[in-house]
Formats: structure tokens, C-alpha cells, sequence
């Protein structure tokens, strides 16, 4: 979905050694078929290494850094330099990006790891637009990378062990449970000090206020469409997303309203960029959007509630067309009657109606059509509408 929708490329990674450990469930089967489909559309793969490894982890890594070899893919992404020394050994033409996780914020930084035989840098998010100038200015032959919108963690650069300290699963091992998250409670339990309990939970954190303030923990999303030129001009040539564990929608809209400014960014109207961010603001379930560090402010916090709401309602995904009608796999509900927004690749919007629901098997006209039926149904369509199209409908 994300390179029908307009990405470049894609990343990912094996629990075992990558960030993501959770709702995960790539090996190296899988990745050698996302190689694949990605070389055969000239598309490109990332795989993400970037846990920060202990002795256990060496063992096994020489085997899996052979297999990324055989399979082909694009470059690894690289958090540990005794990591990027076993690709050396084992893999010594592997491209390699260094991770945000690394926490790469100056010039002096970037020329060492490029000297180190590191192409790219993923920016860390607390880098801003004039340090990026300076960091091309000075090491121009690095290749740079920025976050342009995704979730933003309490952390330095995620380097977090609230999830280690609740549950003993480790952020910095990829198996994060985001409890700066959750619901806290706040407590008054000696005079002058205040103590924060997560719902649910028996631990007892120390709430600190110093000459800043207090570190309230539910950041709000990053979202950088308005300075996608500056970052350019800047020297950035690589804008990511963050999209691990969101749904097929998410990666549609996102990829599809970044890619329609990216690829028109000589000619697009500030008009065209102030709807697209309408469309994420509005359509999109998101905490909040920030600029994050881009402008050398600090990240904003949404201390109101978990996420915006959102008056629409991911509802099914474009299988393929037969004759006037388009097949679709549902999720959520669909019913006749609602209002229906279908996104086609590149983010070209197709409004209706809902009219009729029709069984493909037995040709039989139905009501509603609902996703926990695990289900495909017709839907009549005025036009075209390709794979990998997603539906939303209006919910208030």
C-alpha cells in the first residue's frame, strides 16, 4: 500500500534485531518476498538493525547479516557501531544508514560516522533545520535523513526504560509497550511531593518539577507537510515516516499526502498543502500535530486526552474490479447510505454514496457488511478503482 500510494521505499526488520517487536511478524522468508515485490516496481527495501545489542545477540547476527546478502536487499539501518562492525566482517559492500536511535544532532557526529563507512543518516528529531544546513554544509557527501511524521517518543530519541522498569520489556530491544501512554493518576503522598501511578499498575513514579516544568509524557505526532520545502532546501533527501504497526489506511493517507507534495513541490500552491494537512488533521486518528524540534521550539504535548477524535472511519480496502463494481475487503462496517470517501493511489479522492452491498458468491443484496465476518463484498462504483484503494466512511 505504501508504494502504490507514492513511497520510495520501505523499511523493516525481524523482532530479533530490529525496534519492533511487537505486532511483527517478518522473518527472512517474508523479506525476501518484500524484496522482491519491491525490486520487480524499482522500488527499495530497508532492513532495520538497530536494536542496541548485547553479547547474546552477536552470536546469531553473522547468519542473519549473510542471509539480508543472499536476499539483496537495498541497505541496513544501523543503530550500534559493534553491529556495524559484524556487517563489515560479513557483508563489507552492505550500504549502511545509521538510526535515529543513534542520536546523530551535530556535524562532528555525522563526519565520524561517515568516515566509519556510513552513506545516511536518519537525523535524530531533536536536530533543527538549521543544524541540518550545517551538517550538509559540512560533510556534503553524506546522504541525510529526516522524520517528516509519525509518532514522537518521551525520550531522548526513544532511548526510554519506562517499559523495562513496568514490565521488564525493553524499548531499546524493540519490545516497547508505551506506558508513557497510559492513564495516570496523580498523588499527593508526602507535602510538596507528587507521585504518578499508571492505571492498572502497582509502580509509583516520582512526578519532579524543576526550572522547566514537568515532562508530561503523551507527545504529540510529528507532522512536517508545511516544511517539506525548507527540508529540501536544507539538504535532506530522504523523508520517512514512521508507519510500524498501523493499519493499511494509515499508510495510504500518510504516503499518499506526502507524496502528492513531494513529487509537485516546484508547482504545488500553499492552498494544496494547507487541504492536504486538512486531510491529515481531519481523517487521520492522530494525538495531536507538532512541529517537533524542526524550528528549534519543544515537541508539544497533548495533555487533554490520547488521541484527537476523528469523524471518519477506516471501512475496507480495494481487492480488484469486476465489470461496474469494485471488490472489497471489509473492516469495520459498511452500511447502505453512508458516506464513503474512496483514496486511490496518490491520493486521488472519489466521494459516493454507499448504494448497493452485494454477496459475490451468491449475487444476494445486503444491508451492512461488517469486518469481524472476515468477508470480501461487491460494491457499485461510478469509476474506476484500483488495488490497494482504501474506503473511509463518515461516522458523525
Amino acid at each position: 500500500v505504501a508504494l502504490a500510494f507514492g513511497a520510495d521505499a520501505v523499511y523493516a526488520g525481524i523482532p530479533e534485531f530490529s525496534l519492533r517487536v511487537r505486532i511483527n511478524d517478518f522473518d527472512l522468508e517474508k523479506i525476501a518476498l518484500a524484496t522482491k515485490y519491491c525490486h520487480e516496481r524499482n522500488k527499495k527495501i530497508y532492513i532495520t538493525v538497530n536494536i542496541f545489542a548485547h553479547n547474546k545477540h552477536l552470536d546469531r547476527l553473522p547468519a542473519y547479516i549473510k542471509k539480508l546478502r543472499e536476499i539483496k536487499i537495498d541497505a541496513l539501518i544501523v543503530a550500534d557501531p559493534g553491529i556495524i562492525s559484524v556487517i563489515k566482517e560479513n557483508w563489507p559492500s552492505a550500504e549502511i544508514h545509521l538510526s535515529t536511535q543513534a542520536n546523530c544532532t551535530n556535524w562532528q557526529a555525522a563526519k565520524f560516522w561517515y568516515d566509519s563507512g556510513v552513506t545516511r543518516i536518519v537525523l535524530g528529531r531533536e536536530v533543527t533545520l538549521d543544524e541540518i544546513k550545517e551538517m550538509r554544509e559540512r560533510v556534503p557527501k553524506l546522504e541525510l535523513e529526516y522524520f517528516i511524521h509519525g509518532a514522537m517518543c518521551m525520550a531522548y530519541s526513544g532511548r526510554c526504560f519506562l517499559s523495562k522498569m513496568y514490565m521488564n520489556r525493553s524499548a531499546n530491544l524493540g519490545d516497547c509497550i508505551q506506558p508513557c501512554r497510559w492513564e495516570h493518576s496523580v498523588t499527593n503522598l508526602a507535602k510538596e511531593e507528587h507521585f504518578i501511578k499508571a492505571k492498572g499498575h502497582d509502580e509509583v513514579l516520582e512526578l519532579v518539577e524543576e526550572e522547566h516544568g514537568s515532562y508530561i509524557l503523551n507527545s504529540k505526532d510529528l507532522c512536517l507537510i508545511k516544511h517539506l520545502r525548507d527540508l529540501v532546501e536544507a539538504g535532506v533527501v530522504s523523508f520517512k515516516i514512521e508507519g510500524r504497526a498501523k493499519s493499511a489506511y494509515y499508510q495510504a493517507m500518510v504516503s499518499g499526502v506526502y507524496a502528492q507534495v513531494l513529487n509537485n513541490l516546484d508547482n504545488i500552491k500553499q492552498a494544496e498543502i494547507d487541504f492536504l494537512y486538512s486531510e491529515l488533521e481531519t481523517k487521520l486518528v492522530h494525538r495531536g500535530f507538532t512541529e517537533g524540534f524542526l524550528l528549534g521550539e519543544e515537541a508539544e504535548q497533548n495533555l487533554d486526552n490520547s488521541h484527537a477524535a476523528c469523524d471518519w472511519e477506516y471501512c475496507g480496502q480495494a481487492l480488484l474490479m469486476k465489470d461496474k463494481a469494485v471488490l472489497i475487503k471489509v473492516h469495520n462496517s459498511l452500511k447502505v447510505g453512508d458516506t464513503l470517501e474512496i483514496v486511490r493511489p496518490m491520493y486521488d479522492i472519489l466521494k459516493m454514496k454507499m448504494g448497493k452491498i452485494i454477496d459475490p458468491d451468491t449475487g444476494e443484496e445486503l444491508n451492512e457488511a461488517h469486518g469481524g465476518q472476515e468477508r470480501a463484498v461487491l460494491l457499485e462504483v461510478p469509476e474506476d478503482v484500483p488495488e490497494f484503494s482504501v474506503l473511509r466512511r463518515k461516522i458523525k
